[in-house]
């Protein structure tokens, strides 16, 4: 979608669509899945846990921390990471509002 095209929609749009770009790789979703499992702040544990590279990691963590699901600090060379409850709360509200009920029955 072209830059110029995001204006068309609402902003609850467009927060949804980069949520769920963030979302769409499977790495994304262990990264996530495993910081809510631990429920912790976590440093340097997801190479290990994952088995990927930790520059492939790095890349996936960044496009987490960009639309705000994660939040880091950095302590000398060390990075932490973990979900940042606020921003995890909204876009849970979000996708719930979003998957309402349907009534299949006024369907073809």
């Amino acid at each position: 979608m072209g830059l110029t095209k995001t204006e068309l929609f609402t902003d609850s749009q467009n927060k949804m669509a980069a949520m769920a770009k963030a979302l769409a790789h499977p790495a994304r979703i262990a990264i996530l899945q495993y910081l809510v499992r631990i429920n912790a702040c976590i440093c340097g544990d997801l190479v290990e846990e994952l088995g990927l590279a930790q520059a492939t990691i790095s890349q996936h963590l960044k496009e987490l921390k960009a639309v705000g699901l994660i939040q880091g600090s950095i302590d000398g060379t060390s990075v932490c990471y973990c979900i940042h409850a606020t921003t995890w709360l909204q876009y849970k509200i979000l996708f719930s509002s979003f998957f309402t009920e349907v009534d299949s029955t006024k369907c073809c």
